[in-house]
């Protein structure tokens, strides 16, 4: 057998059904699926028996500690000579598993990943969501664009990886957040082959709210200067990127307010002129990136909503994660603490 797909879900039944019925629409048929749950309170059970006489498919269920070990758990089983790492909220058009078997045929590697993208049945701000997740304007593509500002890492939504590399490395780090890019500077470090597969897409549903996408990307914001301390070299300025943003917006609110608030009320003509200048040159930064990710949006998505959507998903997506990595780096770099996650309780939300 030549793949192994894992799956990991958290009372997330709905998306499993999903995924294993584009699983069972391959063009290609040489792979079985192990879906573990991960100390779920509601049970994707009954949805995976429904595939059984479609799917050579294995449920696995243990006690709940993270994605992470809950894809180690699945792959100790596996038989495939490769691991396919799926999380449970993407869905793959057909061609998706003969499209990474067209690349390996291609040009070997021992491990890979895949781009996503937003399916035309998603809501509008699951839509603005990708695109700040995907656009080199909010990213830099590290995340399987073709322009990129660092080599791609694969993610744990969309990543193969060889099985004898895989149990090698060790795995996933018993970490929350991170966990994918971790194993990914393991395989560079190892001398391992290791490419991005642009054909091998899949619709990725993420968050489905600005909510829990903040918390999420705060989380990833925290994960990187984790890594940063694991592996110092990791860290590019493309990661740093998003904190300066944070700063960036943060200082042109307060001269805005000041020169809004303050200035705009002094009592002379002049001072007020004064004031209007300041607020304008302020806002305007903000202004002609807001222009920038709303017309690029608007176009690709071709919707003018889904544009202006964008812009609040790229500000939610940046200050998230720039505020985590600040937190971070202060807890961490400046007052030497350890390890820590936030809004732990509401991870797989």
């Amino acid at each position: 057998m030549k793949y192994s797909v894992i799956i990991p879900v958290y009372n997330r039944p709905q998306e499993v059904d999903e995924l294993l019925a584009s699983l069972a629409g391959q063009q290609l048929q040489d792979f079985e699926v192990i879906v573990v749950e991960d100390g779920s309170a509601v049970s994707c059970a009954d949805v995976v028996a429904g595939y059984r006489d479609r799917l050579p498919v294995r449920y696995l269920v243990k006690e709940n500690a993270g994605p992470g070990p809950a894809r180690n758990y699945g792959a100790a089983q596996a038989q495939g000579e490769y691991l396919l790492i799926l999380d449970s909220d993407v869905v793959l058009p057909a061609g998706y598993l003969q499209a990474v078997d067209d690349e390996l045929e291609h040009q070997p590697a021992d491990a890979f990943g895949g781009p996503d993208r937003a399916d035309e049945s998603f809501t509008p701000i699951q839509k603005a969501i990708n695109y700040s997740m995907t656009s080199f304007f909010t990213t830099g593509g590290i995340r399987g664009g073709r322009k990129k500002m660092d080599r791609f890492y694969p993610r744990s939504f969309n990543m193969g990886v060889r099985r004898e590399l895989y149990r090698r490395l060790g795995g996933f780090a018993p970490m929350r957040f991170g966990e994918d890019i971790d194993l990914s500077i393991r395989i560079f470090k190892s001398g391992a082959r290791c490419r991005l597969f642009p054909g091998a897409w899949v619709w990725h549903k993420r968050r489905t709210d600005l909510k829990k996408f903040f918390k999420q990307v705060h989380n990833s914001g925290i994960a990187r200067i984790h890594l940063f301390k694991k592996y110092p070299e990791s860290l590019k300025p493309v990661h740093v990127l998003p904190a300066a943003f944070t700063l960036g917006v943060a200082l042109l609110a307060v001269v805005a307010l000041w020169g809004g608030i303050g200035w705009g009320t002094a009592g002379s003509a002049a001072g007020r002129a004064c004031g209007r200048t300041l607020l304008g040159a302020a806002l305007l930064p903000l202004i002609l990136f807001s222009l920038l990710v709303c017309i690029d949006s608007a176009c690709r998505n071709r919707s003018l909503k889904i544009g202006l959507l964008s812009i609040v998903a790229s500000f939610v997506q940046l200050t998230g994660y720039g505020s985590g990595f600040l937190r971070a780096w202060w807890q961490r770099c400046v007052r030497g603490r350890g390890e820590f996650e936030a809004f732990e309780q509401t991870f797989y939300q």
